[in-house]
């Protein structure tokens, strides 16, 4: 057992260091690195990672780097089942509650903003889904769901994204379920949920950890550069395979597209160009997100090779659970 580990046994759940940032940014080779130097356990907060299947698509952390570190969270979720941010924060607060009780310190690593904050901050207890209303609301247009979305939560309709049907779903259900705004309901996150009680969110320490990120040019190029691996890979194969899958399960970038070039309405170059342009537009919300996240630590990896950023955040890691254990 390494030092850590052992300055850990018995510890309470406060052991948790948070990588986040941006699509194709590197994040689950440094959290790995890291991970494998403190011997930590690795839980991803990926919105789609957590889904069986479709590891090209959703770009799953390979298998040398799986190995440096036990990972959790990946490959979990059957493709025809929904997800949500309050789904995701009580399986993460499950695992890190296991894998404090052996001792061992968490680092979260991910680029979905919502469910970061709904482990970070917790989440009001917005009502389950209405199948009636919901079924309702999927007859409407992109254009009747926004007109609607105004007329009763302006503030969220002019934040969220118009072109998302899903979460315009979603945040109309919300306001006609409880009779109130989005947007005055989100002002109740509560502070830091959840790794104490895997049930409900409580308060626990404040989130720390590094948002990490690249010079724009060298971002995209690296999305572009993914995008056209997975393609040499096999991706079109893999979703031909991959069966029916969930309302949320189907917002995966490049999953519609991809399923076009199989139904002969898209050229694989169209569908290339079309992936490359919605995971750089996808890229750049997260910035946007975790810009506005006070609680982490900005990194610019283009300034620095992978090693040297993995001691730089590995130098704040032990810092952060150095504190947490006085």
């Amino acid at each position: 057992m390494t030092a850590e580990q052992r300055r850990l046994h018995g510890h309470d759940a406060t052991g948790v260091f948070f990588i986040v940032g941006p699509t194709a940014t590197g994040k689950s080779e440094l959290a790995a690195d890291v991970a494998q130097e403190i011997g930590a356990e690795v839980i991803s907060a990926d919105a789609f990672q957590i889904y069986r299947a479709l590891d090209l698509l959703t770009a799953k952390p390979d298998a040398a780097t799986i190995a440096k570190a036990p990972h959790h969270l990946i490959d979990r979720v059957p493709l025809h089942e929904e997800m949500n941010a309050e789904k995701f924060r009580c399986a993460a607060s499950r695992a890190i509650g296991e894998i404090h009780s052996r001792g061992k310190l968490a680092i979260i690593v991910g680029g979905s903003g919502l469910y970061i904050k709904a482990l970070t901050h917790g989440l009001t207890d917005f009502p389950e889904a209405d199948s009636k209303l919901r079924a309702q609301l999927d007859q409407m247009s992109l254009e009747q769901l926004r007109h609607r979305l105004v007329d009763l939560d302006p503030e969220t309709a002019r934040k969220i994204d118009v072109k998302n049907k899903r979460r315009l779903v979603r945040a109309l259900e919300i306001c006609l379920l409880t009779g109130k705004p989005v947007s005055s309901q989100r002002t109740q996150w509560r502070s830091v949920a959840g790794v104490d009680d895997p049930a409900r969110p409580g308060s626990s320490m404040p989130a720390t950890g590094v948002f990490i990120f690249r010079d724009r040019d060298e971002l995209y190029t690296r999305i572009n550069n993914r995008v056209k691996a997975m393609f040499e890979n096999g991706v079109i194969e893999e979703v031909r395979t991959a069966g029916p899958t969930s309302s949320t399960a189907g917002q995966m970038i490049g999953l519609r597209e991809i399923r076009q070039v199989l139904e002969g309405k898209m050229s694989i170059l169209q569908c290339v160009a079309a992936i490359e342009q919605g995971t750089r537009r996808y890229a750049k919300r997260q910035l946007t997100w975790f810009r506005r996240q006070r609680n982490f630590e900005p990194l610019n990896l283009s300034l620095l090779s992978h090693n040297e950023a993995a001691k730089w955040i590995l130098m704040r890691a032990r810092r952060s659970f150095a504190h947490t254990d006085d």
